[in-house]
This record gives structure tokens, sequence and C-alpha cells, in this order.
């Protein structure tokens, strides 16, 4: 198993947030994906926000988290904003 912080984009605050809600390794964020991760991280860290959740998605796919398509970036402030109410 390899650890979340071989991941792009995941330094050692946001490997030991993922590690307090469940989520071990690379491969566990891979299965939970970004949205099932950030629900987790939402419920115990109120204040994480949606470039948390950029980070999760840029982390899975490999790239950097600013540099996700404007559509996925919309679907994820959707989610995120879902999340608010």
């Amino acid at each position: 198993m390899a650890a979340l912080t071989s991941m792009l984009n995941i330094g050692k605050e946001m490997e030991r947030k993922l590690i307090s809600v469940g989520i071990e390794s690379s491969e566990e964020l891979i299965e939970t994906g970004a949205k099932d991760a950030f629900l987790r991280l939402k419920q115990k860290y109120p204040n994480v926000c949606l470039v948390h959740l950029y980070t999760l998605e840029g982390a899975i796919n490999e790239i950097e988290f600013n540099r996700l398509s404007e559509d996925k970036k919309r679907e994820l402030k959707e989610f995120s904003d879902f999340l608010k109410n």
C-alpha cells in the first residue's frame, strides 16, 4: 500500500486528516473517490473547502489540482455547494 503523501497534491496535513477519517493509503483514496473522501473530511473538519475537494480529485487523477478541467471544477463545486445546504 502506497503512502498518501506519495500522491500529487497530498501533503502531511492532508494525509493526517485522511487517516483520521479512515483513508490510510493512496489505494484507499482512489477506491473511496474524491467526493466520498471530501464528505468524510467535511463531517469531521467542517472548515474544509472546495480547494480540498479539488486537491483530492487531482491526486486521484495524478494532475495538479489547479489543472482540473473547467467541467470537472464545476461538477465538484456543485457537489460542495450541495453539501452546504
